[in-house]
């Protein structure tokens, strides 16, 4: 008998890989086209930078030591991983392969996503995780001895959080195990008409409950990202959604330790614009879209709002300043007058805490009526929810500038971050700002109306009173008992702020006292 030759081995190495590869497997690649989706790998390679995917764990075999798993076939468990280069950075990558037993997580899988999220931890590299398919496998999952130690996985994704980027594409099904993936990601994309998210699915739905749902209107993109903001943008195709994941990824370091990545930019810092002067009038009757002046401000195509469907009366979005990445966080005057309410400000807290988290200034433009009030506002509870704003203002490091544009009423102008509420590295107001504690009409209503009742016209006194208190509300009110730094020509905020954050540290010192921890409200 002929011993094999290195030669022979190596064949029979190639054949064993192919045979779990996207060319060995022309059934499971004919039905990902029959739905217009494609494969797992081919999904990672269309994101990376050309053949930069170095995988591990390719050639491993399913857990077979149940009566259920026995006979499973299982190509790489069900989960590609491993690391790759996108847009010249290497990023950790997980697929889950739909075709193989609906992308459900093996007990082996498990242990591939558990290694390659230790990786991002050591190498402090973005995890990048590409979703579609179940939890834990049944035939992995139903029987005390795999199950009963739980997974440590998402413990160590914990581990993730404020250290790396950690970016979910929901790009089918992701009912349970996904969604609580995603729940610990910084950024959510999913697939309109595909994609889904929840706790469970509707089958589960239909055994524990005894409810018809459909998968769509259970979990579909438009609930998720429009009605809930569990997912931060949804899209129509793959390449749309693969191209938003690397866009996100291009305005934050590899790792919190690392400096922000800086672009070549060549719009002229002192770059004016009249429209700035047209778009925020003075008159607080007339709306506008705060987008536009984000816009304007920020370097030419820069900006990538994370959000935009949800809580609409608050924007939040990446941007650049002279190359630098910066976030935004702005009243939105479209909706409901730019009004802070619960879902308002726990999308901005998010945002806020994401972005010290990984060193990006932040720039707050502020046009705010208030701190919605009334029943409807108590019963989702923002009396505490609006406090995680107040707290991920308070613990933030990173630079910060405040720019009131028109109104800056209440709690809300103190919750945005204006004058010096939050030790701003500068706050600046518009010509065009009003800033006191509440509604004038309101405040007027609630401390004077005794007052105006008794006059012999009320509604002139009452008029009077309104005027009288609105005179002394303006700009160069602010700034003569040194409440802003500074009333700005509103075309000269881009210069401002670029040269601002120039010349700040990236982190403040910490001044707090010698606790382990501060604890969110919520």
């Amino acid at each position: 008998m002929t011993e094999p030759t290195s030669r022979d081995k190596l064949e029979q190495l190639q054949a064993a890989r192919t045979k779990v590869m996207d060319e060995g497997r022309p059934e499971a690649v004919a039905k990902r086209r029959a739905f217009d989706m494609g494969t797992a790998r081919e999904r990672i390679e269309q994101f990376v930078d050309a053949d930069s995917f170095r995988e591990m764990g390719a050639l491993v075999e399913p857990e077979r030591s149940n009566e259920l798993s026995r006979d499973l076939i299982a190509p790489a468990d069900g989960a590609i991983t491993g690391t790759a280069k996108v847009d010249g950075r290497e990023v950790c990558i997980f697929g889950q392969d739909f075709t193989v037993h609906g992308g459900s997580i093996g007990s082996v899988a498990d242990n591939k996503v558990g290694r390659l999220i230790q990786r991002s931890v050591v190498r402090g590299l973005p995890m990048v995780m590409m979703l579609e398919g179940g939890g834990h496998r049944i035939q992995d999952g139903m029987n005390a001895a795999h199950f009963a130690a739980a997974s440590p996985v998402f413990n160590n994704m914990c581990k993730l959080s404020g250290w790396v980027p950690n970016v979910v594409a929901m790009m089918g099904q992701g009912f349970a195990g996904p969604t609580a993936y995603a729940s610990l990601a910084d950024f959510v994309v999913m697939l309109r008409g595909k994609s889904t998210m929840g706790i469970a699915g509707p089958a589960l739905v239909k055994a524990g409950m005894g409810i018809d749902i459909s998968k769509e209107d259970l979990g579909g993109a438009k609930r998720q990202a429009e009605e809930q903001g569990i997912a931060d943008l949804a899209v129509d195709t793959e390449e749309e959604c693969l191209e938003a994941v690397r866009k996100f990824l291009s305005y934050l370091p590899q790792n919190s330790a690392q400096p922000l990545p800086i672009t070549a930019c060549d719009d002229p810092i002192d770059r004016r614009d009249d429209k700035l002067l047209d778009l925020v009038t003075a008159s607080p009757r007339k709306v506008y879209d705060m987008r536009k002046v984000i816009k304007i401000i920020a370097d030419v195509d820069s900006t990538f709002e994370l959000k935009p469907d949800y809580a609409r009366n608050i924007i939040t979005c990446f941007a650049r300043l002279d190359g630098r990445p910066v976030g935004f966080f702005a009243n939105q005057p479209l909706r409901k007058g730019g009004i802070l309410d619960t879902p308002a400000c726990e999308k901005v807290a998010h945002f806020i805490a994401m972005c010290d988290a990984f060193g990006l200034p932040l720039v707050s433009l502020i046009d705010i009526p208030g701190i919605a009030i009334g029943p409807d506002a108590e019963d989702t509870g923002l009396g505490q929810r609006s406090g995680r704003l107040f707290f991920e203002m308070g613990v933030a490091t990173v630079p910060r500038v405040s720019v009131v544009l028109r109104k800056g009423y209440g709690g809300g102008y103190y919750a945005m971050g204006g004058g010096r509420a939050f030790d701003a590295d500068a706050a600046f107001a518009w010509p065009t700002a009003e800033i006191c504690a509440m509604s004038i009409e309101g405040a007027v209503d609630v401390a004077y109306k005794k007052y105006y009742m008794a006059a012999d016209d009320p509604d002139a006194a009452r008029t009077g009173m309104i005027e009288r208190i609105k005179a002394q509300t303006g700009a160069m009110d602010a700034a003569r008992d040194f409440g802003i730094d500074d009333v700005i020509d509103p075309r000269d905020t881009r210069q401002i702020l670029i040269e601002t954050f120039a010349s700040c540290p990236a982190r403040r010192p910490d001044m707090g006292p010698p606790r382990v921890r501060p604890i969110s409200p919520i």
